[in-house]
């Protein structure tokens, strides 16, 4: 679990939903410094790979990071990336992406975190996010070092 203390609210996370492509990947390939920020988070947190796999390597890169992987629909927009995340109680979760599939994730998570990566980013992820970063090992970098969270959402 990762605790959370901002001033008029205390969010405790105990699960990450990560997008893959776009997100965790560039073209199918992990982007590097990701695979060691997930192996800290895994000490705190249990991490899913939601993703309708474009480039067919979500499983792969999921077994790769020790991940739980879960395939969802390219034709659902997004909504079974929605009922997975309220599954777990959205209140408890983390969502991390950057694609219109993940706006949905992003605003109904306790923590939605947009990547605006090298495949870019969709408008819409970016207004239902809480935070918006460069790149994924910044987005992961912020939950290992929640004081950052603090300083950009404090009121």
């Amino acid at each position: 679990m990762i605790e959370i203390a901002l001033p008029g609210r205390n969010i405790k996370i105990f699960y990450l939903m990560l997008d893959v492509n776009g997100t965790l990947t560039v073209d199918g390939q992990l982007i590097p410094g990701v695979m060691e920020r997930i192996e800290q988070l895994k000490e705190h947190l249990e991490i899913y790979l939601l993703t309708a796999d474009t480039f067919g390597r979500g499983a792969q890169v999921a077994d790769e990071l020790g991940t739980i992987f879960e395939r969802v629909s390219a034709l659902e927009d997004g909504l079974d990336k929605k009922a997975f995340l309220l599954n777990l109680g959205g209140e408890k979760v983390a969502a991390i992406g950057n694609g219109y599939n993940d706006i949905y994730m992003l605003e109904e998570a306790a923590l939605g975190i947009a990547v605006i990566g090298r495949e870019g980013c969709s408008t819409e992820a970016i207004k239902r996010s809480d935070i918006v970063v460069n790149n994924i090992n910044d987005a992961l970098e912020l939950l290992l070092n929640t004081k950052r969270i603090v300083a950009t959402l404090r009121a």
